[in-house]
């Protein structure tokens, strides 16, 4: 089973690829204060079109060169929706 996450599009400029940030909250091992972790990834696009800004999801995959070891599956949030809301 291919682990599966949710993040936001920050940087298209590669060509078919994209930089992906997820975001986790984890709680403070002593304090179980929440804190906020975050993880960029270089995500094959494989033809969808994404802009910055986009809330995707993404797939572990087979690396495909030597940071790339995810792919985009679908876009959850359009840029542009969130423009017009």
């Amino acid at each position: 089973m291919a682990k599966t996450l949710n993040g936001n599009v920050t940087s298209v400029s590669m060509t078919g690829t994209a930089t992906v940030e997820v975001s986790r909250r984890i709680p403070h091992k002593l304090y179980r204060k929440l804190l906020a972790r975050s993880k960029k990834y270089k995500v094959a696009v494989n033809g969808i079109e994404v802009m910055q800004g986009d809330y995707v999801e993404i797939e572990e995959t087979k690396p495909v060169s030597k940071d790339k070891y995810f792919k985009l599956t679908k876009v959850l949030t359009s840029a542009k929706e969130k423009k017009h809301a």
